[in-house]
């Protein structure tokens, strides 16, 4: 591909999303929270350099922000000197007409172990510090702030939408 298609390639959601019909921002950010709140499982991106990760992880969502505990691996390698992450969350794919998948953009925090935030964070997940202190290393909790979130849904046709919209959180 030459540079120019490249970057045709990169800008087509763009192009197409301005011409779009746009979702109200109240529906959608409704929208939004109640398929991330049905699904549990998303696929964390890390990298820096040359080095990149994509690992399958548990999420808990509260508080605007995505919560995940992790003993470790080498998503730290990227986080270490990148705090910019994407993550996604999607459905198995079915056909065109029942597509459910999103992709958050956003920047990754790493709570402190035992700081107010962690203990709370754990008492939300309903797991004892007990037993989170009784473990050979601590487990690290990453909070992912959401700048922006794509969702394709192919229900919002049925709205008369565009099926791929838009959000940047507040």
């Amino acid at each position: 591909m030459t540079q120019q298609e490249w970057k045709q390639a990169a800008e087509y959601w763009e192009k197409k999303d301005t011409d779009s019909v746009k979702m109200d921002r109240d529906r959608l950010k409704q929208a939004i929270e109640e398929y991330i709140q049905a699904n549990n499982t998303c696929a964390l991106a890390t990298g820096a350099g040359d080095f990149v990760r994509c690992t399958p992880i548990e999420y808990s969502y509260h508080d605007g922000c995505f919560w995940m505990f992790s003993e470790g691996g080498r998503k730290f390698e990227g986080l270490s000197q990148n705090l910019n992450v994407c993550l996604a969350i999607y459905d198995k794919y079915d056909g065109f007409g029942s597509l459910h998948g999103m992709q958050v953009t956003g920047r990754a925090e790493l709570i402190e172990p035992f700081s107010e935030r962690y203990n709370a964070h754990a008492a939300w997940k309903k797991i004892p510090l007990e037993a989170l202190k009784k473990l050979d290393s601590p487990m690290h909790l990453i909070c992912v702030h959401p700048e922006r979130i794509d969702y394709l849904c192919s229900d919002f046709k049925k709205q008369g939408c565009s099926s791929r919209q838009t959000l940047i959180p507040d």
